[in-house]
């Protein structure tokens, strides 16, 4: 059985075929351009490949509220050109199968959750850091889900005492994603991140913010496994530095084992590296793919 999976980026787009085992078989990637365009070059890329179902994570904000009028929109994107898009509708006009869509980290979190780095666990919380700041959480086997989607990188975190700072989110300054994301990080360093030294206190201040933001995560979903990802976190050397002040933060108030002896295998990179979002997109289609199964009547849309 064959399955189609979109990562819809607001750089790339990367679309692929895999089997119902989630290993990929065919994967191409195209630039995001206006939607027409990025649009045509997807669609022709599934034509004839006879998939039974899309997974489609895509850059946000997204309206996945199946109540609203809006349902499968990109929204209020600073990509303009993208701005109130009906992305779900263009796929439905042309694909008659099953289309599951959701944000591309909650596909990368569910990437994870089935055949990475959570896979046999009950939940985990997955953090992508790189030009932006965003997280999935995954639930008892469900994408966590409410008024929109879980917006991570916009929580505010405590300044470091010594760091002065603006921060760069336009709506904010000071939130996770204006302090840490990879822009902020050579905004405020005059250097990308992959110029900037080891022992640099760039990278004690970055693992300052993340370790606030791993933390609240822990107390407020409780998830069995941390997975970070993106661009920032190929830093392997921050790890080592988060986990301990995660520690540190916690004050010895959650005592389990994975925190107080086993958190080097607890707050991890993902397993599936940079295929996380498509093996979701891979896992999502098959839910949709079951689940239209189930009913037992012809697909419509």
């Amino acid at each position: 059985m064959l399955f189609g999976s979109i990562e819809a980026g607001g750089t790339k787009f990367v679309c692929a075929i895999g089997n119902e085992k989630g290993i990929i078989l065919e994967k191409e990637v195209f630039e995001t351009l206006d939607p027409e365009s990025t649009m045509n070059n997807v669609i022709t890329f599934f034509k004839n490949k006879n998939i039974l179902a899309l997974g489609v994570g895509s850059f946000g904000p997204l309206q996945l509220n199946k109540r609203k009028d809006k349902y499968g929109y990109i929204t209020t994107t600073p990509k303009k050109l993208w701005q109130n898009y009906n992305l779900l509708g263009k796929l439905r006009e042309s694909f008659n199968i099953p289309i599951g869509l959701d944000t591309d980290v909650n596909i990368a979190a569910l990437g994870e959750y089935i055949y990475g780095a959570a896979k046999g666990l009950n939940s985990c919380f997955y953090m992508t850091v790189g030009t932006g700041i965003g997280a999935g959480i995954v639930s008892e086997g469900k994408i966590i889900h409410g008024l929109l989607h879980p917006e991570v990188g916009h929580i505010m975190v405590p300044m470091e005492k010594t760091d002065n700072f603006i921060g760069i989110c336009p709506f904010h300054k000071n939130c996770l994603e204006g302090f840490a994301s990879g822009p902020a990080i050579e905004k405020r360093w005059n250097m990308k991140g992959t110029k900037i030294p080891k022992d640099h206190k760039c990278w004690d201040l970055e693992s300052y913010y993340l370790a606030f933001a791993v933390s609240q995560a822990v107390l407020m979903y409780s998830p069995e496994k941390i997975i970070l990802g993106g661009g920032v976190m190929k830093q392997e050397h921050l790890f080592p530095k988060i986990r301990k002040k995660v520690i540190e933060i916690l004050g010895n108030y959650i005592k389990v084992e994975e925190i107080t002896h086993n958190i080097d295998s607890y707050i991890v990179y993902p397993v599936l590296g940079e295929n996380a979002g498509i093996c979701g997109g891979l896992a999502l289609a098959i839910k949709e793919y079951k689940k239209w199964r189930k009913k037992n009547v012809p697909f419509k849309i």
